[in-house]
C-alpha cells in the first residue's frame, strides 16, 4: 500500500444483472440435487449431484457480494488488507465477496466547537466559538489516513479558531481593521481556509465556517464595557462639537453677509461662546437678555 491513498472507483456489477445470473445458477444447482429425487424417485446422478452440492455453498458465498447503498452513503472496500476502491453511487451492486466493507457518510455535517478562551492580538482574553459545516470529500483518506475523521476535525477546528482569533483584535486596531466583531466575512473566510488546510489530509471538505459566539472573557467583561461606553461618549461628543462649530460659523457668516449686525472681535468671541454653550450643553439653557441703557 502506498503512503498516500487516493480514492478510486471500485470494480462492481449491476446488482440486478448479477442477481439474475445468481438465481439461474442457484436454481440449476437445486435442480441437479433435488429434482431427480422428487420427480423421478431416484437419487441424483453421481457427477451432477456432486456438482450441485459443490455449487450451493459457492453460490451462497457469492451472494455475500450483493450490496445496497442509499443516497450519500459510500462504501470503501479492502481486499486482503489492500485498498480496492470505493462506491459513491446509490443503488444495488454486486462486488467481490472477498471485499471487506466500510461505510462512510457523504452527508453534510454541522460542528459546533466548544467555547474557547483565547487571547486576541491585543492580549485581551476573549471567549470564542465557531460553527463548521463539512463533509467527506475523499473516502479513502477519511477511512485510512486518520484514526477517526470525526474526532480529527473537532480538534483541528479548535486549533484553527485559536489561530485565527489570536491574530486579530476584538474591536480592530486604531483604524478599526482586522476586527473579529466587525469583519465577520473576512474572519469566516480566514477560518474556513485555515481549517481546510488542516483537514485536507483526512479527505474532508469545509463548506462554511463562521464565528458563532464572541465575547470578552468574564474577568474583563465589565471593564471592557465601560471602555466601550466611554469611547461611545467621546465619539458622540466629538460629533456634537463638530456640528456646533459648523453651525456657529454659518450663523456668523450669514449675519455679516446680510448686514444684520456688525460684530467686533470681542462681540464675535462673546457670541461664539454663547452659541457653543447652547448647542453643546446637555442641560436645557435659558437665554439671558442684557439691555444696556444708552448714555
Amino acid at each position: 500500500m502506498s503512503d498516500k491513498i487516493e480514492e478510486r472507483h471500485a470494480s462492481c456489477l449491476s446488482g440486478w444483472l448479477a442477481l439474475i445470473i445468481w438465481l439461474v445458477l442457484f436454481g440449476s444447482a437445486l435442480w441437479q440435487i433435488f429434482i431427480p429425487t422428487f420427480m423421478y424417485g431416484r437419487p441424483p446422478e453421481t457427477v451432477s449431484g456432486f456438482m450441485g452440492f459443490l455449487a450451493l455453498p459457492v453460490l451462497i458465498f457469492l451472494g455475500k457480494g450483493f450490496i445496497v447503498l442509499p443516497p450519500n452513503i459510500s462504501a470503501v472496500f479492502t481486499f486482503f488488507g489492500r485498498y480496492a476502491g470505493s462506491l459513491r453511487s446509490d443503488g444495488f451492486f454486486w462486488v467481490n465477496p472477498f471485499y471487506q466493507r466500510l461505510r462512510v457518510s457523504l452527508r453534510i455535517h454541522n460542528l459546533n466547537t466548544p467555547t474557547l478562551k483565547v487571547n486576541d492580538r491585543a492580549g485581551n482574553p476573549i471567549d470564542v466559538g465557531a460553527v463548521v459545516v463539512w463533509r467527506v470529500a475523499d473516502t479513502a483518506r477519511a477511512a485510512f489516513d486518520v484514526e477517526d475523521y470525526a474526532a480529527y476535525i473537532v480538534i483541528q477546528s479548535e486549533s484553527a479558531v485559536r489561530a485565527v482569533a489570536s491574530t486579530r483584535w476584538y474591536d480592530g486596531d486604531e483604524h478599526g481593521n482586522n476586527s473579529l466583531r466587525a469583519d465577520l466575512d473576512s474572519v469566516a473566510r480566514a477560518l474556513a481556509d485555515t481549517i481546510q488546510e488542516h483537514v485536507s489530509l483526512a479527505g474532508l471538505e469545509i463548506i462554511e465556517a463562521r464565528i458563532a459566539h464572541l465575547a470578552y472573557a468574564q474577568e474583563i467583561a465589565s471593564a471592557m464595557l465601560r471602555r466601550q461606553q466611554a469611547q461611545a461618549v467621546v465619539a458622540a461628543r466629538t460629533q456634537i462639537v463638530e456640528g456646533a462649530v459648523g453651525m456657529v460659523r454659518m450663523a456668523i457668516e450669514q449675519l455679516e453677509r446680510e448686514g444684520v449686525v456688525k460684530l467686533g472681535e470681542a462681540d464675535r468671541v462673546h457670541l461664539v461662546g454663547n452659541l457653543l454653550t447652547v448647542l453643546v450643553s446637555d442641560n436645557e439653557t435659558h437665554p439671558v437678555i442684557s439691555v444696556d441703557k444708552a448714555s
